[in-house]
């Protein structure tokens, strides 16, 4: 995929860096704390030669002096740079934790809100997994494997270090380094298919499990529980499987790393003792036997610190792969839905609606279900939508509130497109009730109020209109009973009540009703035709679909829906008027096609032989 070019702010000033993506450009905002990281690291890693300096020390100068005051002075050196050696990895480990709060912090609203979207233009496609990518960067950042890729530079100044003690030894400790590198490469190309595939079982297992669950009481009551489970078994199965693949081979690497570690300590220890004794290893001191056997412990020592790093990698390889994938689909996903331009706020609508010429489709099908639709309302005015099952209907209803996108043709409100208009602007002067009502985990204020701040003047005027009182005063708490999830303590009227009341919180301008009488009683009904006249005098725009007639008495203008094409669209009583006449022309046509059936059947029996 080609990404844009992006510029983000540099943090060292106001010169523009150039990057490729907005995720990067996160991490490039964060780039003096992760400066601040190294550096503590690379202070750390020479505090690390600090037992090592006290080991030379003590066999060089307290061995020989045998002063008691040195060894004193000495060992005190050495504990207070171990004290200051945890306390730079516990400031380390705060750093890199407030740099994943961070990016945490500026992502978390942007991916909910993409994710969201994506969701709506392509379901089914990304799931929740834009948000387990950024919550295992986030993870990743605060785990020590993150701090041990900073520790890097650490192993050049320590394979640095061996070089000045001696060449040999130093080219010995670097092949070392270069076998726990080819390791982590192996690891890599091992792993990463395995923990590819493990992944997608994962998601696929997941997404399975969470279809049962939401369907539960159908599978319960129709024994279909042995099947379902099997079915989830062996996605579960496969994932183990590829997960357990995957970590075999990546644990067999590890202890290979750890091995190669161990030889490489005892190599450098021996190939110093074979320097010392060719006098190869510091010759020109005074004291070169104790000298040179302390070198040679010393570079023993600082190979395998040189190595420990990446093969802390290699341990934690599962862990980098994974922040790796994460990082690289987050930032493809970013790119694909990029945030919302920020425009100038447009003024309340009134309910002014136009729609020209519409053509769409389900979000990612080139399949038309709404086929060059055109209509117009002024605020105040309510339209019925009819037609028959698959007609297109509900299509148009997720047209007219701006979560699909036309393929052709606008939808505007008060002469803006009502798609591209900013959802947290536009939201509350839209009411939208859905075929399947859905509630939420909360209060029935909070439900009411959209989960925003609740107006409980304004909840109680909506539950009013929307003849909900009853339904309140039933609960054992009112407005402040907690509903469960899905709203599962109220029945289905009930909730399609709340729906309502929810739709016309606030006093939107464009209310869109979808079947909104299919589950109430018929007091649930009246209530519904009694809330239509009050929208109405309160200027409302008002669209309801439905089957039903009996509400058909309080709107002005009907749309006839067929095979996605608008059949007559005008006020009720032309529009009823049309469809009578047209059922009585067809009534018509079918008696005259069938008395012409009959007389043909009359004139066959008349013929000669007929009979027979």
């Amino acid at each position: 995929m080609t990404k844009k070019q992006k510029t983000a702010q540099s943090p060292y000033g106001s010169k523009d860096v150039k990057e490729t993506g907005e995720l990067m450009a996160e991490m490039i905002r964060l780039l003096p704390r992760f400066r601040s990281t190294a550096g503590l690291a690379l202070i750390g890693g020479l505090l690390l030669l600090s037992p090592t300096f006290y080991m030379q020390e003590v066999y060089d100068r307290v061995v020989n002096s045998r002063n008691s005051y040195t060894l004193l002075m000495l060992t005190l050196f050495v504990f207070f740079a171990m004290v200051i050696m945890e306390l730079i990895e516990w400031v380390r480990g705060e750093v890199m934790l407030s740099a994943a709060r961070e990016l945490d912090r500026r992502l978390s609203a942007r991916v909910f809100d993409a994710t969201f979207k994506a969701n709506q233009i392509k379901p089914g496609t990304y799931g929740q997994m834009p948000i387990n990518d950024l919550r295992v960067l986030v993870e990743f950042m605060s785990m020590p494997v993150a701090a041990t890729l900073m520790q890097a530079p650490i192993s050049g100044f320590f394979l640095f270090l061996i070089f000045l003690i001696n060449p040999t030894l130093g080219w010995s400790a670097l092949f070392g380094v270069g076998v726990q590198i080819v390791l982590a490469a192996i690891t890599e190309k091992v792993t990463q298919p395995g923990l590819v595939e493990s992944g997608k079982a994962a998601s696929s297992a997941v997404s399975y499990a969470s279809g049962v669950i939401a369907n539960a009481e159908v599978v319960e009551s129709m024994g279909m529980n042995e099947g379902v489970h099997q079915r989830w078994m062996l996605r579960q199965r496969k994932f183990l499987r590829l997960q357990g693949d995957a970590s075999d081979k990546a644990g067999s690497l590890a202890a290979l790393s750890k091995t190669a570690q161990m030889v490489q300590g005892s190599a450098l220890l021996g190939l110093g003792c074979w320097l010392t004794l060719q006098a190869m290893l510091n010759p020109s001191a005074n004291s070169a036997s104790q000298m040179s056997g302390s070198m040679m412990i010393i570079a023993s020592i600082l190979g395998g610190m040189a190595a420990g790093p990446i093969m802390q990698m290699v341990f934690g390889w599962k862990m980098v792969v994974n922040a790796r994938d994460s990082f690289a689909r987050l930032e493809d996903f970013l790119e694909e839905f990029p945030a919302q331009e920020q425009r100038m706020p447009l003024p309340a609508p009134k309910g002014h609606l136009s729609v020209e010429g519409v053509t769409a489709g389900a979000p990612g099908s080139q399949v038309p279900i709404v086929k060059n639709v055109s209509f117009a309302l002024s605020p105040g005015e309510c339209l019925a939508i009819i037609g028959p099952s698959a007609s297109g209907k509900t299509s148009l209803a997720r047209l007219l509130i701006g979560v699909w996108p036309t393929m052709a043709g606008k939808i505007r409100l008060d002469g803006s497109d009502i798609y591209s208009w900013t959802k947290e602007e536009l939201g509350p002067h839209l009411g939208y009730l859905p075929q399947g009502v859905e509630l939420f985990d909360g209060t029935l204020a909070d439900n009411i109020a959209r989960f925003g701040d609740v107006d409980m003047e304004q909840v109680k005027l909506a539950a009013s209109i929307a003849g909900l009182d009853p339904v309140v005063n039933d609960l054992p708490e009112g407005f402040k009973t907690f509903l469960g999830p899905e709203g599962v303590t109220l029945s289905g009227g009930q909730r399609q009540r709340v729906g309502i009341a929810r739709a016309i919180y606030g006093g939107p301008s464009l209310v869109v009703l979808d079947e909104p009488n299919s589950s109430l009683d018929q007091a649930g009904e009246a209530a519904l035709v009694n809330m239509l006249r009050e929208l109405q005098k309160l200027g409302t725009t008002v669209i309801v679909i439905t089957h039903r007639t009996q509400i058909l008495s309080e709107v002005q203008k009907i749309l006839i829906m067929r095979d996605g094409m608008a059949q007559a669209f005008g006020p009720k009583d032309d529009v009823l008027a049309a469809l009578q006449k047209a059922r009585e022309q067809q009534r018509a046509e079918q008696e005259k096609a069938e008395q012409q059936k009959a007389e043909q059947q009359r004139a066959q029996l008349a013929q000669p032989g007929a009979a027979s």
